[in-house]
């Protein structure tokens, strides 16, 4: 990382896009109500994909399984998700360009006003014109997933040799066909010393966003090495540092304590978006769980109402409850903004309350 970490320099006036991309983040993020509504939605339409991802938390296979939820369930779905206001939906998987009906969710959940967005597999299948018609459809974003700056790193996470090249191929017709784009990245110990030569060739890509996914051990994830706390810190203060200077975006997810360093550094942090506030995540099959990378349902929309499943279940009201939090997350003085991965707690002790394994933070005592 450049610099020294525990410098504290950041550099505040942002690249005016960034600012922009920013600015308007937060500003919708003030709106909403994180008792009554997510800010995003993410619906994992299909299991299917052509690769075998490393750190694939879904443990996607080639064939689509046969209890997803089809077309009508699909629109009826989004008819419902429309209750929550204008959230942004998140069309996952798996790849969800193997569904044939993904442009006519897309398209119903735009007239329905929810924010689309897609999330492709770097195969054959994004090209030119499948951008063109997610663009028609009311895509308002792509996001493919790089994690290394060289071919071999990222072939090595995608167990498919020439994928870093298809990324290139298919970021190329997104932007040729005037569709924004956001990269995604993976950090773990397999590939955290590509990061800055990652983030330097991104500076002439013309991305809107770096989406920094700090690693869940969770499905394929399992087996890869996280980083320990003291890296994932030295790593969060080189992202704040790099936001102040970057033509792109920054954002940390599954890494809430980067809201504590950005208060550190500047007193403001937004509005903290956390597994199960602000965040929802449909399944293939129906279930609502706080988050694709926090495998416990709350109910399945088959059944009943996702809104009721956000708003009520005992799940997502806990996990929206900072006094529910144990351990040294449930003493800190950031846990209101912060509050842990709550994912990552699950995944490494048994209990989504538990406190964030991944964060070396002690907080102060209490006063008194």
């Amino acid at each position: 990382m450049r610099g020294d970490p525990a410098s504290g320099e950041f550099t505040a006036s942002l690249h005016p896009r960034a600012r922009a991309e920013r600015e308007t983040r937060d500003h919708r993020l003030g709106a909403v109500d994180f008792d009554r509504s997510p800010f995003t939605i993410a619906w994992e339409i299909t299991r299917s994909c052509a690769y075998s991802c490393a750190h694939c938390r879904a443990e996607a296979q080639p064939g689509r399984h046969p209890n997803e939820l089809d077309t009508g369930e699909g629109l009826r779905l989004i008819d419902s998700l429309a209750g929550f206001g204008r959230p942004i939906l998140v069309f996952t998987g798996g790849d969800p360009l193997m569904r044939r009906d993904i442009f006519e969710l897309a398209s119903h959940a735009d007239q329905r006003g929810l924010r689309v967005s897609l999330t492709p597999t770097a195969t054959a299948l994004p090209t030119r014109r499948r951008m063109r018609c997610a663009l028609a459809s009311g895509v308002r974003r792509v996001a493919f997933s790089l994690d290394g700056a060289c071919p071999a790193t990222h072939d090595s996470f995608r167990g498919f040799s020439g994928s870093f090249e298809r990324t290139m191929a298919a970021i190329a017709n997104a932007r040729a066909e005037g569709m924004p784009v956001q990269l995604n990245t993976t950090v773990c110990a397999a590939n955290v010393d590509e990061l800055e030569s990652l983030a330097d060739k991104m500076e002439g890509w013309d991305v809107v966003q770096w989406s920094v996914f700090f690693l869940v051990p969770v499905g394929r994830g399992a087996t890869l090495q996280m980083l320990d706390p003291a890296q994932h810190e030295v790593v969060l203060e080189w992202l704040h540092r790099l936001s102040g200077s970057a033509p792109f975006d920054i954002k940390a997810t599954a890494a809430p304590q980067y809201r504590r360093i950005v208060h550190r550094h500047s007193a403001r942090a937004g509005k903290g978006v956390n597994d199960g506030r602000g965040f929802m995540f449909v399944s293939h099959t129906g279930e609502v769980m706080p988050s694709g990378f926090l495998p416990l349902s709350a109910g399945n929309v088959r059944e009943r109402d996702p809104t009721e499943i956000y708003r009520d279940s005992q799940l997502f009201r806990e996990l929206r409850d900072p006094g529910a939090l144990k351990g040294k997350c449930g003493r800190c003085e950031f846990r209101e903004v912060c509050g842990g991965s709550r994912a990552r707690a699950y995944a490494l002790t048994g209990d989504h309350l538990a406190s964030d394994p991944s964060c070396p933070y002690v907080p102060e005592p209490a006063a008194g």
